[in-house]
């Protein structure tokens, strides 16, 4: 198995008003997005290229939008990046950006 390209611990996930996990990861390997429980059991995952991926304008920095399989995610990242060599969830820009990498495009700004 390839090394991730993109990996954010800590986050929560949910749907629509409903919580899945509190503490979820977020994976991107081998051009593939994953959402995951705390315990490693996957949520759903998607070809990157088929995901769709933004910003709410509705609510607070740290959250972003995945759709999945017509499915929407509410993810809750960090407000700020962690350390280098430290666990815990990337900045929302720093997912967004992985996205559009893994996806191809080139990440704006």
């Amino acid at each position: 198995m390839a090394e991730p390209e993109f990996t954010a611990t800590g986050v929560r996930i949910g749907r629509r008003l409903r919580s899945l996990t509190r503490a979820g990861q977020v994976r991107i390997t081998d051009g593939r997005l994953e959402l995951l429980t705390s315990y490693g059991t996957e949520i759903d995952s998607a070809p990157v290229q088929a995901v769709r991926t933004g910003k709410p304008w509705f609510a607070a920095d740290d959250r972003a939008l995945a759709d999945v399989n017509g499915r929407r995610y509410l993810l809750t990242l960090g407000e700020h990046e962690p350390a280098p060599g430290e666990g815990g969830p990337p900045t929302v820009r720093g997912f967004l950006d992985a996205v559009r990498k893994a996806a191809g495009h080139r990440p704006r700004g």
